[in-house]
């Protein structure tokens, strides 16, 4: 290993041009806005440069990653200052764990950032076409709730750092082999909690190896948990590859152990423990062949008052009280344009997953015919 130390020179000029960006050169600026999806914009003059993670109003210092076709691309290297906006994070790991952006950010802040971001894609569709931009923008519906509102999580297992000790969590910000575990995630309810500390418990006390993704050894790979809000019922599956034969005796009971007693941790219920066995090459949650360890392999949620039976791998809105917004207000559109007022329009839902919206608008709608490849 090269002992040398490595130096970075911060670029402060006030005035920089596309010309002067060097490739892993470090630059600050202030980021003015956030464009879709996520993508942090500090302006320079006759240039900008695309930053990731960040939030409007930070000054911050940035790597340059890529320039190409007149765009600069850049890593947060530091922030340098806060943004006017930003508050103390309800969680302890934001900004360590990856999976959150805007935690930092009041919810109202954040629901104007992501009504920018729509109007702007929207006004660019009339912009590809020469046209003038001609609708009515309604904003943003909140969901109606800001934490614990998440209905599925995939967890991964790998290390907190390189030799380190197991963990299963999320991935760091800007890592794709560390993984912090989130113990205290805000976004999840306690049942999502309880399950991720027991699980990792289990493995630890069995020394099990976590898959490694470059060396394609190991044994653990993800922790698939699915809660539905309004039944309670809980899916989980154990994902792992078929190399290592790590005895899972005492795993379910374990779990079991959570909802059980006069007052039980859980504030769901169990219905089904799946063993998910997954070889494939690519960092993803996928079957090979799926076992049943308890229960079954399917659960039950309830919107709007229908019910809908999911899978493990089941396309569902993650937010189910945000997604009974978001299908009332397409119900109501729908329903507005019935000449009147009886049902007389072919509503198509493309891509229908577990089919949620075709039969949440059939009772305003003449027909509905939903397509979807995926059987699950």
């Amino acid at each position: 290993m090269n002992s040398s130390k490595v130096s970075i020179v911060v670029v402060r000029r006030e005035r920089i041009r596309l010309f002067d960006m060097k490739k892993g050169q470090v630059y600050e600026g202030v980021v003015s806005h956030i464009e879709f999806p996520n993508k942090g914009v500090v302006q320079f003059e006759d240039c900008r440069a695309i930053v990731k993670n960040t939030i409007p109003g930070q000054k911050i210092a940035f790597q340059v990653q890529k320039k190409r076709k007149g765009k600069v691309e850049g890593r947060c290297v530091e922030v340098l200052e806060k943004s006017p906006l930003e508050i103390d994070s309800p969680c302890p790991h934001f900004g360590i764990c990856g999976g959150c952006t805007y935690q930092s950010i009041p919810y109202e802040e954040q629901c104007k950032i992501k009504a920018t971001q729509v109007k702007n894609l929207l006004d660019g569709v009339y912009v590809a076409r020469g046209e003038q931009p001609n609708y009515t923008f309604e904003g943003i519906k909140k969901s109606p709730e800001q934490f614990g509102y998440r209905n599925k999580m995939e967890f991964s297992f790998g290390d907190a750092y390189l030799g380190g000790p197991l963990a299963l969590g999320m991935h760091k910000r800007g890592s794709f082999y560390d993984i912090a575990s989130v113990e205290e995630c805000q976004i999840v309810d306690e049942d999502y909690r309880l399950i991720l500390k027991e699980t990792l418990a289990f493995f630890q006390e069995k020394n099990a190896t976590f898959y490694h993704k470059m060396k394609h050894e190991g044994f653990l790979r993800h922790l698939l948990v699915r809660k539905a809000k309004k039944t309670g019922e809980i899916l989980l599956a154990l994902v792992t590859s078929t190399q290592s034969v790590v005895s899972l005796d005492g795993y379910v009971d374990r779990l079991l152990a959570l909802q059980s007693g006069d007052k039980p941790a859980l504030t769901g219920k169990l219905v089904g423990i799946l063993h998910t066995k997954n070889d494939s090459l690519a960092d993803v949650v996928q079957s090979d062949e799926t076992e049943i360890l308890y229960g079954r392999d399917y659960f039950y949620e309830e919107l709007l008052e229908l019910k809908f039976k999911i899978s493990q791998f089941s396309f569902f809105q993650t937010n189910s009280l945000g997604a009974e917004v978001l299908y009332e207000t397409a119900r109501e559109y729908v329903g507005s344009l019935c000449e009147g007022g009886e049902p007389d329009k072919v509503v198509y839902d493309l891509y229908s997953g577990t089919g949620t919206i075709a039969q949440l608008l059939a009772p305003v709608a003449k027909e509905v015919i939903g397509v979807e490849i995926v059987e699950e």
